[in-house]
């Protein structure tokens, strides 16, 4: 399972990598595993404002459809558009080209509030043990 080092992660399998005072997010891989087959992705729009937590998408495999939080308060102001004719993207490269939102940030504070990858895999790790 691939968890990279210098991102942050959620409890509900969102991460966020920083640049400046934005975020890019998406799901993790082992979000995207247990999905399985994605075949559609559904994301607010460019302008809209989210609060940690607060529902920001949707993420629809061929045995779920699952709700995406955001990582951190701001703006969000740029979409992954390609996600909404290619969907499979997520499952082929969730880190980098399968990125779904940008969030100019409101609350810098929260990114402290985020797992580091080693709390985050030994999360996981849990949930695999059940």
């Amino acid at each position: 399972m691939n968890i990279p080092e210098d991102l942050r992660y959620t409890k509900t399998h969102e991460w966020a990598r920083k640049e400046d005072d934005e975020i890019v997010c998406g799901i993790t891989d082992y979000a995207q595993r247990e999905l399985a087959d994605i075949i559609a992705v559904n994301l607010v729009s460019p302008g809209t404002l989210v609060e940690k937590g607060e529902k920001f998408g949707t993420v629809e495999a061929v045995k779920a459809v699952e709700d995406l939080f955001t990582p951190m308060s701001g703006e969000v102001i740029d979409i992954n558009s390609e996600l909404a004719s290619h969907p499979e993207i997520v499952n082929e490269d969730p880190y980098g080209k399968g990125w779904m939102i940008r969030i100019k940030v409101s609350n810098p504070s929260e990114w402290d509030e985020l797992m580091d990858a080693t709390t985050y895999r030994e999360y996981v790790m849990k949930l695999l043990k059940g």
